[in-house]
C-alpha cells in the first residue's frame, strides 16, 4: 500500500509586495490613503487647477507683449501687461544711472555677482581669493563712480537697481560676518570691560528697527558733523546696515559657541593650543557649522532690507520700480507686473542663498560622518 502523507503539494501563489517606493505610492501613502484624505485632496487640487487656469489665461494666453500702452490698456483687467517690463526695465534694473552709461553698471554688477559666486565654489578657496576680492570690488567702484580712465563720473545718487542692491547686500554681508563673530567672542570674555561693551551694542543695535539706523546714519550723524565733512550718504549707509546686521549675527553665532562642550577647550587647552589658536582651529568651525541656516537666513533677511533705503532717496530695485513706473501715467496701471517681475529677482537670489546653505549643511554632515 502506498503512503499519501508524504506526497508533495505546493503553497498557493502569493500576491506581489505592494511597491512602497515612487510616485504612485507616495501619493496613495500621503494624499489619497483615506476617504477623508481623498476628499480634501481632490478639493485642492481643483482649487489650484482653477487658480493656475486663471493665472495662465491672465499671465500667457491673454498678455501683451509689446511695449505699447494702448494695447495694454485694452487688455487691462483681461491680461497682463508686460510690456511694461520691456519699455521700464532698463530704468528698474539700472535707477537713474545715465543711459549712456549703462554698460558700465551692467559689468560692474556682472562682475560682483561673478565674484559671489566663484567665492561659493571650494576650487576658490585659496589665499589668493582675498586678492580676486580687493581687485573686483576696486573694478566694481571705478566703472560705477567713474572720474577716472576717460569714464563720466557719476555720483552715488545717481546709483540705482540691481547694481546698488547687490552692492549694498555684499559689502554688507562681508564686513558684517567677522565683526560679528568678534562680537560674539567679546560676549563670552572674562574681561568685564569688552564683554559690557559688546552687550551694549548687541542691545542697542537690536532694540531698534533697521529704519531708523538708515534715519541715524542719513539725517542725524551729519548733524554731529563739520560743514562739508560729512561721509557720502552712500557710506553712511553701508556703515548702518553693516552693524546692524552684524549685531543680529553675532547672537547667531554665540549661540554655536554656546552650543559646544567646554570639553572642546579643555582638550585644546591640554595641547598647549593658546586662546586664539583654541577659537580658529576648534571652536568657531564647528560652532559656525552648527549655525549654518540660521546665518544664510540673516544674509536672506538683510538682502531684502535693502529696500530700505529708498527713505533716504538711494533707489534700489523697488526704489527704481517706483520711480520708473510711478511717475509715467501711461504705465502706472501695470505696476503689478513691474512688481512681478522683481519679486522674481527677489524669490531667484534667496533661493540660489538657500540651496547654497542646504549644499554647506550636507557637506558638514559628511565631514561629520567621516
Amino acid at each position: 500500500m502506498s503512503n499519501n502523507n508524504n506526497t508533495f503539494v505546493p503553497i498557493a501563489a502569493r500576491p506581489a509586495p505592494v511597491k512602497m517606493e515612487g510616485f504612485l505610492p507616495w501619493l496613495r501613502n500621503n494624499l489619497f490613503s483615506s476617504i477623508g484624505n481623498t476628499v480634501i485632496s481632490l478639493l485642492v487640487l481643483a482649487v489650484l487647477v482653477w487658480a493656475a487656469t486663471n493665472i495662465a489665461q491672465w499671465g500667457i494666453i491673454h498678455a501683451v507683449t509689446a511695449a505699447d500702452p494702448d494695447a495694454c490698456q485694452a487688455a487691462r483687467g483681461v491680461g497682463a501687461c508686460w510690456g511694461v517690463i520691456r519699455e521700464k526695465g532698463r530704468i528698474i534694473l539700472l535707477g537713474r544711472y545715465p543711459q549712456a552709461e549703462h554698460w558700465r553698471a551692467e559689468l560692474a554688477t556682472v562682475l560682483l555677482l561673478g565674484l559671489v559666486v566663484a567665492s561659493c565654489v571650494r576650487w576658490f578657496w585659496k589665499p589668493w581669493l582675498v586678492l580676486l576680492w580687493a581687485a573686483v570690488l576696486a573694478a566694481f567702484f571705478t566703472l560705477m563712480s567713474g572720474g577716472v580712465f576717460g569714464l563720466t563720473k557719476v555720483t552715488t545718487d545717481q546709483w540705482g537697481g540691481l547694481p546698488l542692491t547687490v552692492m549694498l547686500t555684499v559689502i554688507s554681508m562681508t564686513i558684517a560676518f567677522p565683526i560679528a563673530v568678534m562680537v560674539a567672542l567679546g560676549r563670552r570674555a572674562n574681561m568685564p570691560a569688552i564683554r559690557t561693551l559688546c552687550v551694549i551694542y548687541v542691545e542697542l543695535i537690536r532694540g531698534v528697527p533697521l529704519i531708523s539706523v538708515l534715519f541715524m546714519a542719513s539725517f542725524m550723524f551729519p548733524l554731529f558733523m563739520p560743514i562739508g565733512k560729512s561721509p557720502d550718504v552712500l557710506v553712511r549707509v553701508i556703515v548702518g546696515i553693516t552693524l546692524f546686521a552684524a549685531a543680529y549675527m553675532a547672537e547667531i553665532v554665540r549661540g554655536g559657541l554656546q552650543s559646544l562642550s567646554k570639553g572642546q577647550t579643555e582638550a585644546a587647552a591640554s595641547l598647549g593650543l593658546g586662546y586664539w589658536q583654541t577659537q580658529i582651529k576648534i571652536v568657531l568651525p564647528q560652532a559656525l557649522g552648527t549655525v549654518v541656516p540660521s546665518i544664510m537666513n540673516n544674509f536672506i533677511s538683510l538682502f531684502k532690507d535693502t529696500s530700505l533705503v529708498t527713505i533716504v532717496s538711494l533707489y534700489e530695485l523697488t526704489g527704481a520700480l517706483s520711480l520708473a513706473v510711478g511717475s509715467d501715467p501711461n504705465w502706472r496701471p501695470f505696476k503689478i507686473e513691474a512688481y512681478i517681475f522683481i519679486a522674481a529677482i527677489y524669490f531667484t537670489c534667496c533661493f540660489a542663498m538657500s540651496r547654497y546653505s542646504l549644499w554647506i549643511e550636507r557637506r558638514l554632515a559628511v565631514g561629520k560622518a567621516r
